[in-house]
């Protein structure tokens, strides 16, 4: 049976810490579950935490779950793939992945995390990728990049759809 595909569908990072509060969880489950439901691509990391928690999202609302894995297929690495992971990336990369995680999608949402969720905005906003931190602290981004700030998962979505829209136009 062939995949069918009638457009490129965008892809969007989900990008977070292993342990996170369960508000924070809780939120990446939902907005999981509205990427899914606008026909969009999920990437994460792979792992627990936020990566599974918006991976459970999506997954549960029928969408694909794209991973890039920091371990080798033949390695395996405790947590990774979390198991809702549709299509596993085994990179061998370590935190090295994150320059992947950060550069493939079309925008990254950043939640509550540690230096490899920093290393990931940094790295997607030295890209270009537009990046939107969902109760990020307020900083100085460097001129000519993308970074907004987002309150609830709803402001995130209305967010990300105002710049995918400019994408398909251009």
């Amino acid at each position: 049976m062939r995949l069918t595909v009638k457009r490129k569908p965008f892809i969007i990072g989900v990008m977070g810490g292993h342990h996170a509060a369960p508000e924070t969880l809780e939120e990446a489950r939902r907005l999981g579950d509205a990427i899914a439901k606008k026909g969009y691509v999920l990437l994460t990391g792979g792992g627990g935490g936020v990566m599974m928690a918006a991976s459970a999202g999506a997954w549960n609302a029928g969408g694909l779950v794209i991973a890039l894995l920091p371990n080798e297929r033949g390695r395996p690495l405790k947590d990774y793939p979390n198991e809702y992971v549709d299509i596993p990336i085994y990179t061998g990369m370590g935190d090295a992945r994150n320059a992947i995680n950060a550069k493939t999608p079309d925008v990254v949402v950043a939640l509550r995390g540690s230096a490899g969720t920093l290393s990931e905005i940094a790295l997607a906003l030295k890209s270009g990728t537009p990046v939107i931190g969902l109760h990020a602290r307020r900083f100085d981004v460097p001129e000519g990049c993308t970074f907004y700030s987002a309150e609830t998962v709803e402001e995130v979505m209305e967010r990300m759809e105002k710049i995918l829209s400019k994408g398909r136009e251009g």
